[in-house]
């Protein structure tokens, strides 16, 4: 399970990186959201990978720390998907405004000459 975790943050690291390097906005953006998909399922991966655990403690139980999955990870990854469809939304408007201003999509502003 870790392996396929980690190859699966490897993948989505090295695409975003990859379009964030491409000359369209769009692409960018789409570049920005793989990075923070592939960030939030680290810092997810850190509350270690347990199956059928719960993530509070029961009033009465014993308090065996590995018997739980740790809740600020978790906390932690709600909030970022909700600031990155934010930040995501905010970009996608200054996409269009530059689109309508500049008339490209060109991070640089400027078409390639052909």
């Amino acid at each position: 399970m870790e392996l396929v975790l980690s190859l699966g943050i490897g993948v989505l690291v090295g695409s975003g990186v990859w379009l964030l390097f491409r000359p369209r906005t769009y692409q960018v953006i789409i570049g920005l959201a793989l990075l923070s998909y592939a960030v939030n399922l680290f810092i997810f991966s850190m509350g270690r990978l347990t199956i059928n655990a719960p993530p509070v403690v029961q009033a009465g139980s014993e308090i065996d720390p590995a018997a739980f999955a740790d809740p600020i990870p978790q906390a932690l990854v709600l909030t970022a998907i909700v600031i990155g469809f934010a930040t995501t939304a905010l970009f996608l408007v200054v996409l269009l405004a530059s689109r309508g201003l500049t008339g490209t999509d060109h991070v640089d502003g400027k078409e390639t000459e052909r």
